[in-house]
């Protein structure tokens, strides 16, 4: 072997193994799947119905206010207004304590928890995001008072500080009735329900199908005294 061709081969081998090394310390590709939203829970939270199987989705970077909360109801309705229906594209970046897919939910080829941001109908959820766009959406729609930035200021609470309130003050012991971070474990849908276009009490059968449209279809409409309970004469 000449002292060339000795050099040619050191050099293929330093890289070859350069590139291994590229490949083994390359992050993994984000995975996404795709589907059409069917249900939306709340201000951040979302069913997805993937092929036959519906999966529920935190949008991450974000959060909203709780039931309870003053513009809970908006944030659901903005939520709903962008993706309710629609074919959307997540991207997964995780799974919560309570087996929901964290995700960064993409409708019309748009970052929907980025405009929910900067509309003024999230907070930057500080704990789980540093992502700097977020937070400068969220200083203008502040400086704007779009939203819920329009509320008084002591109407406006984080709401990880209004759970943490709620858990402490029902003893620490459990997570707090109407808190989102427990929907998880809310009533399952019924598979003879579906949120198929229904708006009005008029058109509701019983207290319980109300019940899934205002819960699970993000139907707001049916509760118009905004207490919870919706079409008072089925539901009292």
């Amino acid at each position: 072997m000449t002292e060339t061709s000795g050099r040619t081969g050191c050099v293929r081998a330093l890289l070859v193994l350069a590139l291994l090394v590229l490949a083994i310390a390359a992050p993994a590709a984000a995975e996404f799947f795709e589907g059409r939203v069917v249900a939306v829970f709340d201000g951040d939270t979302i069913a997805v119905l993937v092929g036959h199987e519906q999966r529920r989705v935190r949008l991450s970077g974000i959060d909203t206010p709780e039931r309870g909360q003053p513009w809970a109801e908006n944030a659901q309705q903005a939520l709903a207004r962008r993706v309710f229906g629609k074919q959307v594209r997540v991207n997964d970046v995780g799974t919560d304590r309570y087996g929901r897919t964290v995700g960064e939910v993409y409708a019309d080829n748009v970052c929907v928890g980025c405009e929910l941001v900067r509309e003024g109908n999230a907070w930057v959820y500080r704990k789980y995001s540093d992502d700097p766009v977020l937070y400068e959406l969220e200083a203008q729609a502040r400086a704007a008072r779009r939203g819920l930035w329009s509320l008084p200021e002591a109407e406006r609470v984080p709401p990880w500080e209004w759970r943490h309130a709620s858990h402490e003050a029902s003893g620490g012991d459990k997570a707090p009735a109407q808190s989102r971070e427990g929907s998880g474990t809310a009533r399952p849908a019924r598979p003879d329900f579906g949120c198929a276009g229904k708006r009005f009490c008029r058109e509701m059968a019983s207290c319980q199908e109300a019940r899934f449209y205002l819960e699970h279809c993000g139907v707001a409409s049916l509760d118009g005294d905004g207490d919870g309970v919706p079409c008072a004469s089925l539901c009292r």
